[in-house]
């Protein structure tokens, strides 16, 4: 189970790879930051995957996905680009930040249409880069909160939120809440929300994408889990129910992975690019530089 969940996150490039050569930039957020904690724990896999399943809510931002996305024949190539930049983006160097949000927006110039409902759409427009940025920020949370080693406290689940925002704002997101509670009522309570066919089809296909054998079990379990975490009205809309007992699956898989694999190796490079201490027990790969094994 470990050897194929992990499988899921690795058809794309390598994160960080030059972040030594950045030595003591603490990043956008930086090691006292919540973020590090959330998204360096094996939960952040259940929220990668939620944050998909929920985006898909919205008409306009599923349509840029089935109208220029390649995820159908590369069907783990946007879970890993989305891993990818989530990881440069939380733990990288200010340069390393930098860069990924700008290939984001290169990325997002062509990504222009209509929706099935005939609404006329633009990724890089703030409301779209909003729905998709609050999404994945809430996905995080609420996976941490479900299935992490401990919930965070009101005010630690707030420093999350508030920090994630300064990543939203590099790509011009807006609206973006301040506050866990905030957060999850304005997804929830978003306007544009509505099912549809490329929903529908989404949906069904990030239920069961065409995966390897090696890689189909974990991803299944980490898709069962994810469901529990989404609020009912949104699984309403995208039309899915949780299996009975996927939160107590998704528990001892998520348990698993963490006992397994330890905290992020990504977290790891990041405290040693910035100097900080590292909190013995909390690791179990090695880093991911050749450097560092020398």
């Amino acid at each position: 189970m470990v050897g194929s969940t992990v499988a899921l996150f690795s058809h794309g490039p390598q994160p960080l790879e030059h972040t030594l050569d950045y030595s003591g930039d603490r990043g956008l957020l930086g090691p006292d930051s919540v973020s590090w904690r959330v998204i360096g724990d094996a939960a952040a896999f259940v929220g990668g995957i939620r944050a998909l399943l929920v985006q898909t809510a919205h008409p306009e931002v599923v349509a840029g996905v089935e109208q220029h996305s390649r995820y159908r024949a590369d069907p783990l190539g946007r879970l890993s680009r989305t891993s990818v930049y989530v990881t440069e983006t939380t733990y990288g160097a200010m340069p390393e930040v930098e860069a990924a949000v700008a290939a984001v927006r290169r990325a997002h110039v062509p990504v222009h249409g209509r929706s099935e409902r005939k609404k006329a759409y633009s990724a890089g427009t703030p409301a779209l880069a909003a729905w998709v940025h609050n999404v994945l920020t809430d996905s995080f949370l609420s996976a941490y909160q479900a299935f992490g080693p401990c919930p965070l406290t009101v005010a630690e689940a707030d420093r999350f939120v508030a920090e994630q925002t300064r990543i939203g704002a590099l790509l011009n997101a807006s609206p973006l809440p301040s506050t866990a509670d905030e957060l999850a009522r304005w997804i929830v309570e978003h306007p544009a929300l509505e099912s549809t066919r490329d929903q529908s089809d989404a949906v069904e296909f990030l239920r069961s994408p065409p995966l390897p054998l090696s890689v189909r079990l974990g991803y299944r379990l980490l898709v069962q889990a994810a469901t529990t975490t989404i609020p009912p009205a949104i699984r309403t809309i995208i039309g899915l129910t949780p299996a009975r007992g996927a939160a107590q699956i998704g528990n001892t898989a998520v348990r698993s992975l963490r006992w397994a694999l330890g905290s992020s190796p990504s977290w790891h490079l990041a405290l040693v690019r910035t100097g900080t201490p590292v909190p013995t027990g909390l690791f179990r790969q090695p880093l991911p530089t050749a450097r560092d094994a020398e």
